[in-house]
C-alpha cells in the first residue's frame, strides 16, 4: 500500500517531533520532511528528490511564516496541499491562509483522528475544514441554480463591498474606500449576509473565493 508523504513545518521542536512520531506510527503515512521554518523548508523542497503530498504548516514562524510559505507553494508547487496548524482560531489569520492557498485549517489541540481525517480528505478530495470553518461554508454541493439565484440578488455595490471585505480592512476603512458612511456599510454587510445565507465575514470570504467574486 502506497503511503502518503507528509512534511511538517513548525518551529516548536517538541510539537513537530511529537507530531512526526504520531504520524509515523500509522503505516498509511510517512514524514519525509520536518523543518523549523518556511525558509528551510523551501530550500529543502528545491533540492528534494521526493515531494510531500501534504504539508502540515505552522502559521507563526521566524524567517518565513506559514502564510508566506503557503503562498510560495501555491505558486511553485500547486499540487502540494497545505493544512494550516495554529493555536488560535483567529479570523484574520484564517482568511489570510485561505487566500494563500491552504486547503485545511486545524487547531493544534485537535484529536489524532481529526488530523488523519484531514490528511486523507485533503489528499483525496482537495480540502478539509473543522467545525470552526465548516460551519461558515456554504454546502459544498450547493445546486447551481441556487448559487446563480444567490448571486443574481447581489447589487453591484454589494459585490464591490464583498471584494473589499476580502481584504484586511476594517468595516470603517471599507466605508472610507467606498466613500460611504459606516452605517451604509453596515447595511451592505447585513444585506449581503442575509442574501447569501451566511453569518459572518469568514463565511463571506469563503463564498467569494469559491465563486470567484474576489
Amino acid at each position: 500500500m502506497k503511503t502518503i508523504p507528509i512534511a511538517i513545518v513548525d518551529d516548536h521542536t517538541l510539537m513537530s517531533k511529537a507530531l512526526e512520531n504520531m504520524i509515523m506510527e500509522n503505516p498509511q503515512y510517512s514524514v519525509i520532511m520536518n523543518h523549523p521554518n518556511g525558509e528551510d523548508f523551501i530550500v529543502a523542497i528545491e533540492k528534494a528528490s521526493e515531494l510531500p503530498a501534504v504539508v502540515l504548516m505552522d502559521i507563526n514562524m521566524p524567517y518565513k511564516n506559514g502564510i508566506e510559505t503557503t503562498e510560495w507553494l501555491t505558486e511553485h508547487h500547486p499540487d502540494i496541499k497545505v493544512i494550516a496548524l495554529t493555536m488560535e482560531d483567529d479570523e484574520k489569520v484564517l482568511i489570510k491562509m485561505l487566500k494563500a492557498g491552504a486547503k485545511g485549517y486545524l487547531l493544534k489541540d485537535m484529536q489524532p483522528s481529526i488530523l488523519f481525517q484531514a490528511i486523507d480528505t485533503v489528499f483525496e478530495k482537495g480540502s478539509f475544514y473543522t467545525d470552526f470553518v465548516a460551519q461558515k461554508l456554504l454546502k459544498v454541493k450547493t445546486e447551481d441554480i441556487k448559487t446563480a439565484s444567490l448571486l443574481s440578488e447581489l447589487k453591484e455595490r454589494e459585490k464591490e463591498f464583498i471584494k473589499w471585505a476580502c481584504s484586511e480592512l476594517t468595516y470603517k476603512e471599507i466605508a472610507d474606500k467606498m466613500f460611504l458612511s459606516p452605517k451604509t456599510i453596515d447595511g451592505y454587510r447585513d444585506s449581503v449576509f442575509t442574501k447569501l445565507e451566511i453569518k459572518n465575514r469568514v463565511g463571506l470570504v469563503l463564498f467569494a473565493l469559491k465563486h470567484d467574486l474576489y
